[in-house]
This record gives C-alpha cells, structure tokens and sequence, in this order.
C-alpha cells in the first residue's frame, strides 16, 4: 500500500468529506475519521491512511502529554482538572485515553467519558476512549495515527493517558513529547517505579491527592528528588522536576502546566524537540513495519497450513520451539 504520493485530489467523495470536516473541526468528522482508522478491515486501512496524508501538512503544533501511573492514582481526575484549565486559558484539549481490553471476553469498559463528566461538557475538549485490544503496553495501535487527526483539527494540547500496567510507560513515552508519571505519597510507588525502570524514562514526576496528607507528600517529593540525582538524565538540558498536586481539590495545576511549558521551551532551545519527533515517528515506521510483517506471516498460505501441526508438537513436546519456529521461517523462502 503505497500512499505517499496521494494528492488530496485522489480521495473519494466521502473521505474528502472527513478531511474537511477535520480541518474544519467537526466533532462528528473528527470521530468518524479515527473511527476509520482503528478499523481492521484492509479498505478502510488505504482509506485511512490516504486521509491521514492528505492531513499531515496541518499537524504536528500542538504539545503532545502523556500521562501515566499506577491504578488509583486519580489519572482520570488529574486529567480533567487539567483539561478544564487548560481550556479556561483559551487553549483546546483532545484526551485519547486507552482503556483495558479483558484478555478473556475481549471487551472493554471504555468509562472514560463517565470519570471526566465535567470535561466532556467543555465546548474546548475532545474526550475519545479507545479499547487497548491486547495491543502491547496498553496502548491502542492507532492512537498516533489519532494524536495526528486531533492535530490536524485544531487541538492545541493532546493527552494521551495509558493503562498504566505492564509496558504502557515506555510505549507511551515513545510517541508523546512530554511523559508525566502520577505517584501517590505513602502508596510505596515511588521505590517501584525506581525498581521498574520508570522514573528513567519521566520528564515530569508528580504526587497527587497530596491533599490528603500534605506531610506525606512532601516527603515523598524530596525522597523522589534524591533519588533522581543517582539516576542518568534522558537529556542533559533537563533534570525532571518532582511536583506535589491535588487535582481533586484544583491545587498545583498552573504549576504543573509552567513546567509543561518550560519543558518545551527549553528543549526546543537546545534542539532536541524536534530530534525527538523525528525518532519517535522512524521508530513508530519500524514498529509498523513489523506489525505487518507478523500479520503477513501469520497469514501466508505455506505458514497458515504448517502451523497447527507444528502447534501441536511444541506443545506436546515432540519438537522444540525454536525448530518449529526455524521450519515456519524458512517456509517463506519457498
């Protein structure tokens, strides 16, 4: 599928009708073209990336934030009180937040909209839950493709808030330009995420429900604080601060959003703002690259025929894994 050299002159009538409803920020458009994109259907997918190339000329101005942190650390209300003041300071918020997919039914809650009530109110926000479908590190496949459409109609802030389980801080991390990790003081996060690896990949740490025990709080900000000086920086223009917060109670917002800005001011001083979109999106190319390869090999005739028998005799312990996966691979070579 090649789209490269797709002139918007090429595109049908109705996804026409998507690109200028995004770019006129239409709502319905904006969720019917990323709709169109999380489809799996092999149409809709050179459909979609035909509009998303037709709309890449108008992305990529707005500050992309990605937050994440363990369950119960109030992301959901972290990320409205936020939203809200961002959009009473004149800027428009788009929230693409992942929920769980059950690794048993398939379904997802998608209760997003439900725990963000009074964003969704907010004629300036753009709230699009989307089912994580088993995708790796909690992330939904499409949400770049989804920052990207959010851009391209006008949003000045994109949030991404993940999972928060297994690998969505990395994967999340990778895509978005800013990563902000949520603790809670006295819940022990702090020491596992040093212990994870987390706080390695933090541009911005901050404890929230500090309200609840403000003394907790602050200790547990200095704690995290002399923990960052033994740990390598990602860049050696910044040292990630350690906030404490109370988004339920609307205290620390205008600070957290002062480093936000400073974050960006200082990295695109120095260069590395755009270094890091440039290796985000040749990374997400590779990423896509072998997302495809393993569909295409899971789906090539020769594979899809050999495959079951040589299921069954790993499992029953007459052939090792790596030579049925040897015998699977080299199948492709005819």
């Amino acid at each position: 599928m090649d789209v490269s050299n797709t002139p918007s002159a090429l595109l049908a009538p109705v996804d026409q009708q998507l690109v200028d409803g995004v770019l006129a920020r239409s709502r319905r458009a904006l969720a019917k073209t990323i709709t169109l994109i999380e489809s799996t259907r092999n149409d809709h997918q050179v459909r979609a990336q035909r509009v998303l190339t037709t709309l890449l000329p108008y992305t990529g101005k707005a500050i992309r934030v990605g937050i994440s942190g363990a369950p119960g650390a109030g992301k959901s209300t972290f990320i409205e009180t936020l939203g809200i003041y961002l959009i009473e300071s004149g800027k428009r918020v788009a929230v693409l937040a992942v929920d769980p997919s059950s690794s048993v039914s398939g379904g997802s809650i998608l209760g997003d909209k439900t725990r963000m009530e009074l964003l969704c109110q907010q004629e300036g926000a753009f709230i699009r839950p989307s089912p994580s479908a088993g995708a790796l590190g909690g992330v939904a496949d499409k949400t770049r493709e989804a920052m990207l459409v959010c851009e391209a109609s006008g949003f000045d802030v994109i949030i991404v808030e993940t999972v928060g389980v297994g690998q969505s801080e990395t994967t999340v991390a990778g895509m978005v330009d800013v990563f902000v990790l949520l603790q809670l003081p006295n819940a022990g996060d702090d020491l596992q995420a040093i212990k994870k690896g987390i706080v390695e990949i933090a541009d911005l740490i901050v404890y929230n429900k500090a309200d609840i025990d403000e003394r907790a709080a602050q200790f547990a900000r200095v704690q995290m604080q002399t923990a960052l000086t033994m740990l390598r920086s990602n860049s050696p223009n910044w040292r990630p601060p350690v906030l404490t917060v109370s988004a339920l109670a609307k205290r620390g917002i205008p600070e957290f959003w002062a480093e936000i800005e400073r974050y960006r001011s200082t990295m695109s001083a120095s260069g590395e703002f755009e270094a890091k979109r440039r290796r985000q999106a040749v990374n997400w190319m590779w990423g896509l690259i072998d997302s495809g390869l393993r569909h295409y090999f899971r789906e090539h005739p020769v594979v899809h025929a050999a495959l079951p028998g040589l299921l069954h005799d790993v499992a029953e312990g007459r052939t090792t894994p790596g030579a049925a996966a040897y015998r699977l691979l080299h199948s492709l070579n005819g």
